[in-house]
């Protein structure tokens, strides 16, 4: 009986061991890589666009810096100077304006429209001295006047015809307002111009005024190197400077110039009381 027992299992056994051979599992033990030549297809394909080139850059408006030059004394020892200052923003330079009063030193200012409105006490001396002060125009905002879009010292142009029109004009009527008699000259922010804004201010009754000496760099320079450059003007040089950085060294230099310069019989005159000539256009 046993040996009947034992030959049915085993035949059992073996019939149940060739019935799972022939199942295949539910979960493979493991899946290999996709091979490498099936790629997936994608559900929708762009197509590559056509290389598409930039838009070309409008070229740079080419800039000129006039020069201007009044009309000499021929005098041995007592040269003509015209001393001319930019008030572009900040505050009143003391040291330069206390300087030229007392030492009764006649000279140009161009003021914008924004020094105008921070510095009433100062425009009160300029109004108290017209012997003494020129003023004149150096536009409303202190933008260049440039009438294509540019950047000059990283300062935006004006960019347009009608931009020029309004920094001009608002520099004017913001002197009218403060009391001071309309201007007839105009210095740009910069005093860089392209040769159609010039042609377009000119058209506004305006003389551009350029300059022949560059006294203190944009009221960057030291004051010995402001004092040296100054002091170094020759008959019948218009020297710019700055009257709007009274925390910068170049106030210094400016200051002790004019007295040098006094001291050796200089004639200092102001735009209006003298024949100049201006390069590019800007006083025909």
């Amino acid at each position: 009986m046993n040996r009947i027992l034992l030959a049915s299992a085993f035949l059992l056994a073996t019939i149940s061991a060739a019935f799972a051979d022939g199942i295949p599992s539910a979960v493979p033990a493991a899946v290999g890589p996709v091979p490498a030549a099936v790629s997936p297809v994608p559900a929708a394909v762009s197509p590559v666009p056509a290389a598409v080139s930039p838009a070309p850059k409008a070229p740079a408006p080419k800039l000129v810096e006039p020069h201007l030059h009044i009309a000499r004394s021929n005098l041995a020892g007592h040269a003509r100077i015209a001393l001319t200052f930019d008030a572009c923003m900040g505050q009143a330079d003391e040291r330069i304006l206390s300087t030229l009063v007392r030492e009764r030193i006649p000279a140009t200012i161009f003021v914008t429209a924004r020094w105008l409105k921070r510095n009433p006490a100062a425009v009160a001396v300029f109004l108290q001295n017209p012997d003494l002060f020129e003023l004149e125009n150096h536009g409303q905002n202190h933008i260049p006047a440039v009438d294509a879009p540019t950047l000059i010292y990283g300062i935006a142009s004006a960019g347009s015809p009608q931009a020029v029109l309004q920094e001009v004009e608002g520099g004017a009527a913001a002197m009218v307002a403060a009391g001071i008699p309309a201007p007839h000259w105009f210095r740009g922010s910069t005093a860089k111009y392209d040769l159609s804004a010039i042609g377009e201010i000119r058209a506004m009754g305006y003389r551009i005024a350029g300059y022949s000496v560059n006294g203190d760099g944009g009221s960057l320079l030291g004051a010995v190197i402001t004092e040296k450059r100054i002091a170094s003007a020759k008959d019948g040089d218009v020297v710019i400077s700055h009257i709007n950085q009274p925390t910068h060294a170049a106030g210094e230099g400016v200051a002790k110039a004019l007295v040098d310069l006094k001291a050796k019989g200089t004639q200092f005159v102001r735009l209006e009381d003298v024949e100049d000539t201006g390069d590019d256009k800007t006083t025909e």
